[in-house]
């Protein structure tokens, strides 16, 4: 790799376009296009006894009224389960409208297209539908008291229920180990509900033309390629005949990796069926109430010690709502059960989740997907252990840490890809030793001292983490050189803010040594990729950057291996620089890559003088040799993909320092710091950008987000207005140190990093909190007025 771009922090490729408003998101599209909007329920659960249009039907440019009775079967039949597993005994997913009973505030009922979205809207104002209301099942305790059902055929709610156990070396189940170690906890911890609010929400464009039979749809999605196979699937179309595109994607976060939503093949459907462009755009509103939340879990703890705070056992019961339905299975639940554990060495574990339907909105994954609660119950448990042996929590985790010598370490558990839960590389005390020196550990006792006697409360707090990136099961890249020396690299993942245009044109600029503005990268597009999963838990550096530089590896073999025929040299003699194959110590022996590309296509027409050198009078082949060898294609391209064996693990350490008001109990963060390990840096400068955008998200869910159901079920906080976010005033300044263990697993040695910063930060906040306060913090996130109200509880 001669022009070397690889761990390069180049400026994002994308930036000066999203900027200045060219980018062109879903809803740019369409401007022609009937709108569809939707009825939707207003309660949290109730039958549906009859649906009036009688009135809609005057409604000036209303085009169609559907509802689930107009549906084809094979459209009218629940939505897929995406993601089985033998725990989830009691699936259940929505149909794409509501039949006869609704389970949450906002599910579709009724479809309206008209010819823009303010006429649609009139008339779904103007359609009566007549409920029962049926008693709410709303949060946890509810749910696991089973006194009402929110599925009638689940029992007790419970739509999974899962045990994994790890017993300790001596062979001891948890429970043992705990009732034989020195020292003893129980205890309770809780995070809430919150969603992941992108700035543009779901939406989906679709055009049918009749004369081909073919199927154009736009979606804001995180995995278009999946997308075009649930329409294909559900529209009774052949595969070939359905494109999906991404276009730029205003941020997913989790939401749009579910799929399909009822929209998305609703909205498809109708096109087909009228002829006509259709679309729809998620109001703001209905992205609180219509999409996915996350988050909502409770903790059990239970865990025996020894006198230095080594964890001899570790029991935890996790309690998980899942709302109304279980589209993309119980991935969330498993990924808390199996990363708490973190950087430690646990001498035995025990952990059992039960998965709980409520009349809310469903659960998917928002970024960080499970491993939040997973840490703040770890960390926790770490701060626990500290305060009652009187240890510096510090002490307790290094006490606690896998030594780097001990790589590969097996946790003994199933990881979310089914495939066993081995961290492939890192090394965790030197994350605690630079985090300690970043943020001052040591000298904070004196900085405290200072800030009490001018009437100031600081605290201090630390978490740690380790994250399971790159799932499988595979992804893929295209490599095509011109015979303008232009390098297009296509992937089938999606991007929605990440930097996919810049990080992929870095590999494969590195790989095949040409300048960076030679490359171009497409994503999300199934007409150019149709093979794909999806962008989502931290994989697309790991799974496409390593299908692309592999793909990259095969069109640079056949480049030299052309370019050495024309050269008469030896292909181990060439080198690529600056887009120029060239032997080894001769510079003026060479040949520039736009000219091998038109070497690889022999042609029988010239276009123009360049093609002129591939044409059967031009000796540009062997007499004695076919033009096109056997097993080979034309062109300068190559097609690759990867298949990891399992995930890899990315880990890291934050902490910060608070300051908290002793009248208003306001929380302000000082001081935060982060060392991260994600394994070679493909581009630290977007590393960097993603961690801080990470803790930005981090902080809103420690402090701010939270989704607040009363006991009927509604959301009393669906807005702006209400539904608080961090500014810019309220996200502090972040300093990072890079830690950088390469993976074994993959080609690039590299791993996730996109959902690092907020995996931490609700754990470091209240371990911050609570050294301020000296009062316990066991539920997140937490407010003014929590804090208020504990401090009166404890006095």
């Amino acid at each position: 790799m001669t022009t070397r771009l690889f761990g390069e922090p180049v400026r994002r490729r994308e930036d000066p376009r999203l900027l200045t408003g060219r980018g062109r998101y879903l809803d740019d599209l369409g401007s022609g296009a009937l709108a569809a909007a939707f009825v939707r329920s207003p309660h949290a659960h109730a039958v549906i006894c009859d649906i009036d249009v009688s009135d809609a039907l005057d409604v000036d440019g209303l085009v169609a009224i559907y509802t689930w009775e107009d549906l084809p079967e094979r459209l009218a039949g629940p939505l897929p389960l995406l993601i089985p597993h033998p725990a989830l005994t009691h699936g259940r997913t929505a149909l794409p409208l509501a039949r006869d009973r609704v389970r949450h505030v906002g599910e579709p009922v009724v479809m309206v297209v008209a010819r823009d979205r303010y006429l649609a809207e009139d008339a779904c104002a103007l359609i009566r539908v007549d409920y029962d209301p049926l008693p709410p099942v709303v949060g946890l305790a509810e749910a696991a008291r089973a006194g009402h059902l929110v599925h009638d055929d689940v029992p007790g709610n419970v739509g999974a229920h899962l045990v994994q156990s790890v017993p300790a070396a001596d062979g001891r189940g948890a429970a043992e180990a705990i009732e034989a170690a020195p020292h003893t906890l129980e205890f309770r911890l809780g995070i809430e509900r919150s969603a992941s609010m992108p700035l543009e929400g779901r939406g989906v464009h679709a055009r049918w033309d009749a004369d081909d039979a073919s199927l154009r749809v736009h979606s804001s999605t995180q995995t278009s390629t999946s997308v075009r196979m649930a329409l294909a699937a559900k529209l009774d179309l052949p595969l070939p005949k359905v494109e999906v595109i991404a276009p730029d994607v205003g941020g997913g976060f989790g939401v749009k990796i579910m799929h399909p939503w009822p929209e998305e093949v609703l909205v498809p459907w109708a096109a087909m069926l009228l002829g006509r462009e259709v679309k729809w755009t998620e109001d703001r509103r209905e992205h609180f109430t219509a999409s996915a939340h996350e988050r909502a879990q409770e903790h059990t703890v239970r865990v025996g010690f020894d006198d230095d705070g080594r964890v001899l056992g570790l029991d935890v019961t996790i309690l998980h709502d899942h709302g109304a339905y279980t589209p993309y299975g119980i991935i969330v639940p498993i990924i808390t059960s199996t990363q708490l554990p973190g950087p430690y060495k646990l001498g035995a574990y025990r952990v059992e989740f039960s998965s709980l339907y409520t009349n809310t909105v469903q659960v998917t994954p928002y970024r960080g997907a499970g491993r939040p609660q997973a840490v703040f119950c770890m960390e926790r448990t770490m701060d626990r252990i500290a305060a009652h042996l009187g240890l510096d929590r510090t002490a307790v985790r290094a006490a606690n840490l896998i030594q780097p010598d001990e790589f590969p370490y097996d946790q003994g558990l199933t990881f979310q890809d089914g495939r066993p839960l081995i961290y492939d590389s890192g090394d965790y005390p030197e994350s605690l030793r630079l985090l300690k020196e970043l943020i001052g550990w040591d000298s904070f006792p004196e900085e405290r001292a200072r800030a009490e006697a001018g009437g100031r409360r600081l605290g201090i707090g630390i978490g740690c983490y380790v994250e399971g990136t790159g799932v499988g099961p595979y992804e893929g890249g295209h490599v095509q050189i011109t015979s303008d020396g232009r390098v297009h690299v296509s992937t089938g993942l999606t991007s929605q803010g990440q930097g996919h245009e810049t990080v992929f044109a870095q590999i494969a600029a590195s790989e095949l040594g040409v300048p960076l503005e030679r490359v171009s990268v497409v994503t999300g597009d199934t007409r150019r990729f149709g093979y794909a999963v999806g962008t989502f838990a931290s994989r697309a550096a790991v799974m496409s950057g390593n299908a692309i530089a592999l793909a990259c590896r095969r069109v640079r073999e056949k480049a030299l291996r052309i370019a050495a025929d024309a050269l008469e040299a030896d292909p181990a003699d060439l080198e690529i620089t600056d887009g120029v194959v060239h032997v080894a110590g001769v510079p003026d022996a060479s040949l520039p890559l736009s000219t091998v590309a038109v070497l690889a296509n022999p042609l029988r027409y010239a276009f123009d003088e360049e093609a002129s050198r591939a044409t059967q009078f031009a000796g540009a082949s062997a007499p004695d040799r076919p033009p096109v060898a056997e097993g080979e294609e034309p062109g300068l391209e190559g097609r690759d993909y990867y298949s990891p064996i399992r995930s890899t693990f990315a880990s890291g350490m934050h902490a910060a320092v608070v300051e908290t008001d002793p009248l208003t109990a306001e929380v302000r963060i000082l001081r935060y710091a982060v060392v991260h390990d994600c394994g070679n840096l493909v581009n630290p400068m977007i590393v960097e950008g993603q961690i801080h955008g990470g803790v930005a998200q981090g902080v809103g869910g420690a402090l701010y987000e939270r989704m607040a159901y009363d006991e009927h079920g509604q959301l009393l906080n669906a807005s702006f207005m209400d539904f608080l976010m961090p500014y810019a005033t309220e996200v502090p300044h972040v300093e990072t140190a890079h830690l950088q263990t390469p993976s074994p697993l993959n080609p690039l040695g590299i791993k996730g990093a996109g959902e690092a910063g907020v995996i931490p930060v609700s754990a470091v906040i209240a371990s911050a909190v609570e050294d301020a306060e000296g009062i316990p913090i066991m539920k997140m996130p937490i407010s003014p007025s929590d804090l208020f109200d504990l401090r009166r509880a404890a006095s």
